[in-house]
C-alpha cells in the first residue's frame, strides 16, 4: 500500500469546508434512494468532525434515526476478531501459525487437522461460507450455537484445499471466535469487549444482540428488490457466530475503533502489527482488476487517491461500511437500515468529495463563492453548485458517484459563473447567470439555457414511497 501524505493545514481546512455539502449530498441520496434510514460519520484530525443521521430508524413508527441509534454492523465483526487474535499474538498466547486443531481439539482428525490460525484470518482455509443451511441469514431458524459450528466444520467444512484462493468464509470466522476463547481463557464475546471496547471507550459497541437495549437499536428492514414494500425485521443473536458477525455500533464508535488502526495509535495494536493485518495477502478475484484485496482481517482498496482498509457489513436489514486511510487517520462509515442500503456508495462518495477538496485545497487567495452554492431543481433534476477546495463545482446529486459528470465552473461577475471545463455533451463556455433577491437566490438559468429553482431536499427518507421532489 502506497502511504498517503498527511494532510497539510489548508487540505484540513478545504476538509473542514466541504463537510457541509457533504452533509447536503448524503441526505439528497438517501432521500432519492428511498432508504429508510442513514447513519454517517466522518473522523479526521483526531476528531469526529462530522456526525449526523437522515430519516427514520423504524418505518413502523416514523421515529427519527440520530446518532445514537445502534446498528448491527455484521461483518465488522469479523476485523474486531481478526484484532482480538493480533493482540492474543502480541501476547505469546498463540501465533498466526499454529493449528486451529491445537485450540478446538475436535478438528484434530479432521479434513481442517492442518488449517492454521493465518489461514482463517484470511479466508484461505478453504473453508464453506454458511453450511450447507444458510437460513439463518433470512431468520427461518436461528444461528448456530457451537455444536451446531463445530458440526458444520467436521462434516461440511472443507470445500477447498487450504490455500487455495482466497474464499470468504463466515463459518471460519466463527472458528477464530472459539481460538480467542481458548487462548484468552475468557468467552470471545467477554475478550472483546474488555480488550477493545473498554479499552478504546465504545460506549455503544459490542459483541452481539443486547436485549436490554432493543429500544436502542435502529429496525432492520428488507429492501425493495423484491417487493414494492419494506418489512421491519427482527434483530436475533448470532450466537455461535458472533465472531463473523454479531456486533453492534454506531458510526461514531465504528471511526474511533478503526481511527486506532490508524499508524501512530497502539491502544490497541503495535504498528508492526497493523502492517501485518492490513497488508494484502489475497486479491478477492484475480480476475477483475479493480476487486478489493484482503489482509487479515481487513478489505484493502484503492479508492480515488487512497489506499483504503475496513470492511463491509451485511446482517439481515442493516448493510453498512466503514473505511479507513490509516495513514491520513481520514476514517468515513456509513450505517444503513435496509437489506438494499446503500452504505458502500455513500462512503464511497463521501471520500470522493473530501479528496477532491484536497486535491486543490483554497488558500487566502481563493473567492468565496458561497453567494452562488446551493442545490438546484427543475423537471429534468437537480443540479448542486458547491465549492469543494478552490474550484466550484456543478455537481449532479442524482449520480451515485458524486463527481461523474461533474462541471467546473468560474465567477465571472456578481450574477454569473461561467462552465470552463467539463463534458463537451454540456455547455462549456457558457454562463449560469442568477436572479438574486437581496442575497436569496430567487432562480438560475443555465445548461442549455433553462431555469432552475432552489430545491431543498425534503427531511427523511421514505423507504417505499416513489413520490417525486
Amino acid at each position: 500500500m502506497t502511504p498517503t501524505p498527511p494532510y497539510t493545514a489548508e487540505q484540513l481546512a478545504s476538509l473542514r469546508a466541504a463537510l457541509p455539502y457533504v452533509e447536503s449530498w448524503i441526505a439528497h441520496r438517501a432521500w432519492a434512494l428511498r432508504v429508510p434510514g442513514v447513519q454517517y460519520a466522518v473522523r479526521f484530525d483526531g476528531a469526529v468532525q462530522l456526525s449526523g443521521a437522515v430519516g427514520v430508524a423504524d418505518i413502523e413508527t416514523g421515529a427519527p434515526l440520530t446518532t445514537s441509534h445502534l446498528f448491527r454492523v455484521a461483518s465488522h465483526s469479523k476485523t474486531f476478531t481478526a484484532t482480538a487474535i493480533m493482540q492474543l499474538a502480541e501476547s505469546k498466547a498463540l501465533r498466526l501459525d499454529d493449528l486451529a486443531s491445537s485450540f478446538v481439539p475436535a478438528l484434530e482428525s479432521s479434513p481442517l487437522a492442518e488449517v492454521t490460525v493465518r489461514d482463517l484470518l484470511g479466508h484461505s482455509a478453504g473453508i464453506i461460507r454458511d453450511g450447507l443451511d444458510g437460513d439463518y441469514w433470512q431468520h427461518s431458524r436461528p444461528f448456530p450455537d457451537e455444536d451446531e459450528l463445530t458440526g458444520i466444520l467436521l462434516d461440511e467444512g472443507k470445500v477447498l484445499e487450504r490455500n487455495e484462493k482466497f474464499k470468504y468464509t463466515n463459518i471460519g470466522y466463527s472458528l477464530l471466535g472459539m481460538i480467542v476463547a481458548a487462548a484468552s481463557g475468557r468467552s470471545y464475546n467477554q475478550y472483546v469487549a474488555e480488550e477493545i471496547c473498554t479499552r478504546l471507550g465504545l460506549s455503544n459497541t459490542g459483541p452481539e444482540w443486547d436485549a436490554s437495549r432493543a429500544s436502542e437499536y435502529a429496525a432492520a428492514h428488507t429492501g425493495l428488490h423484491t417487493s414494492r414494500s419494506r418489512i421491519r425485521v427482527d434483530h436475533v443473536d448470532t450466537r455461535a457466530m458472533a465472531a463473523a458477525t454479531g456486533f453492534y455500533s454506531t458510526a461514531e464508535d465504528l471511526t474511533a475503533y478503526f481511527a486506532a488502526h490508524a499508524f501512530g495509535d497502539e491502544t490497541m495494536l503495535t504498528d508492526a502489527s497493523k502492517r501485518l493485518q492490513q497488508r494484502r495477502e489475497w486479491h478477492s478475484d484475480p480476475d477483475e482488476p479493480t476487486a478489493a484485496y484482503y489482509g487479515l482481517g481487513m478489505i484493502s482498496e484503492t479508492i480515488g487517491s487512497h489506499d483504503v482498509i475496513g470492511h463491509s457489513g451485511g446482517y439481515p436489514g442493516h448493510i453498512t461500511r466503514t473505511i479507513l486511510d490509516p495513514h491520513t487517520g481520514l476514517v468515513v462509515s456509513v450505517l444503513t437500515n435496509a437489506v438494499d442500503g446503500p452504505a458502500a456508495e455513500l462512503s464511497q462518495g463521501i471520500l470522493a468529495l473530501l479528496d477532491h477538496a484536497t486535491e486543490k485545497p483554497a488558500t487566502a487567495s481563493t473567492p468565496d463563492a458561497s453567494r452562488f452554492t446551493g442545490r438546484f431543481a427543475n423537471m429534468w433534476g437537480v443540479m448542486d453548485v458547491a465549492q469543494l477546495g478552490e474550484r466550484i463545482l456543478a455537481i449532479h446529486p442524482g449520480a451515485p458517484a458524486p463527481l461523474v459528470g461533474t462541471d467546473t465552473l468560474e465567477v465571472v461577475g456578481p450574477d454569473a459563473l461561467r462552465f470552463v471545463s467539463g463534458s463537451g455533451f454540456g455547455s462549456p463556455g457558457e454562463l449560469i447567470t442568477y436572479e438574486f433577491d437581496g442575497d436569496r437566490v430567487v432562480s438560475i438559468r443555465g445548461g442549455g439555457g433553462m431555469s432552475m429553482r432552489p430545491f431543498q431536499t425534503p427531511a427523511g427518507a421514505v423507504g417505499a414511497v416513489a413520490e417525486g421532489p
